[in-house]
């Protein structure tokens, strides 16, 4: 059964609010899109909408957070990182707030809306950001723990969710760590290294690959910021070969930080595979990840090329 992000994310704001009275939640108007809409009837004195001003959104809540309340800042992710970025870098990572901005909606899955609407440089213009850890979760049982762990994160977090059902990945036993990746299959040919709805992705293909005689070890990195240098530095060791995959910008985003990690420490050839230099169309959001290349097929194909050209 897929779940989308966003769906695991209302839930745990419900059980959240049950937990602890501090919780606070905001949304920009799109309370039943981004499933904040459950928290605001369980506990309407506890929920604002803000309306269709992001800036504000944001403002009042670094504003709650100075007087001890936990507030969760809902909308899209376009939104959420461009229209209200100045107010996020100014009034919540430069005073070290803890807000929890939870963006919904990230990337081109988001599908018929269109370009305007489909978040691709998000990951980038968080992660460039003092303070702000960035969390991507790989599915539902993931989403809820990291809602939950972001409430203890001393500091501003950015929790990046997606429209899409996804796949489980995790079973009740998953504990998600802040800051620590996890291997997912092993295998010492090469390193797939995914995060958000791609992850499911990377594992189907590195089940198909182990047909051909291939072990690719697949990575989730959930926590982009700050990354899990340890386990890309072994895998790079390891493997001698690092292929990321990601609904986001090859600019900025998981590959970015990847490279970062391995250029500095044990270079080896990393392959980005993800939205090229370009924005996205409205469509079907599964056409969508076939025309852009997210796709098993091509993680595939990837694979298969770097082994040959090393």
């Amino acid at each position: 059964m897929s779940i989308a992000t966003r769906e695991s994310y209302g839930k745990a704001l419900i059980e959240l609010g049950k937990e602890n009275e501090n919780v606070v939640v905001l949304d920009g108007d799109l309370s039943k899109s981004t499933k904040t809409a459950g928290f605001a009837s369980e506990y309407p004195d506890r929920f604002i909408n803000a309306g269709i001003a992001e800036q504000n959104l944001m403002g009042m809540a670094a504003g709650l957070a100075t007087v001890g309340k936990v507030p969760f800042a809902s909308t899209f992710a376009v939104f959420a990182s461009g229209r209200a970025f100045e107010i996020i870098r100014n009034s919540i990572c430069y005073t070290n707030l803890n807000v929890n901005i939870a963006a919904t909606h990230a990337g081109i899955t988001v599908g018929e809306d269109g370009g305007s609407h489909q978040s691709i440089e998000d990951i980038a213009l968080m992660r460039s950001l003092p303070n702000m850890t960035v969390i991507v979760p790989a599915d539902d049982i993931e989403a809820k723990q990291a809602v939950k762990e972001a409430v203890n994160i001393d500091g501003p977090v950015y929790l990046r969710l997606g429209r899409l059902g996804v796949p489980a990945i995790f079973d009740e036993n998953y504990k998600f760590i802040p800051g620590k990746g996890t291997v997912i299959k092993e295998g010492n040919d090469i390193t797939i290294v995914g995060t958000g709805l791609m992850v499911s992705k990377c594992l189907e293909a590195a089940n198909l690959l182990e047909n051909e005689g291939i072990n690719a070890r697949v990575i989730n990195i959930s926590t982009i910021k700050p990354i899990d240098e340890e386990i890309i530095i072994e895998a790079a060791k390891e493997t001698g070969r690092i292929i990321t995959v990601e609904e986001h910008s090859v600019i900025g985003g998981l590959g970015s930080a990847v490279s970062e990690v391995v250029s500095t420490n044990y270079p080896v050839k990393v392959v980005r595979i993800g939205i090229e230099d370009q924005f996205g169309e409205s469509g079907n959001p599964y056409d969508l990840l076939e025309k852009y290349g997210l796709s098993m097929e091509n993680i595939i194909s990837k694979v298969k090329g770097l082994l040959q050209s090393l």
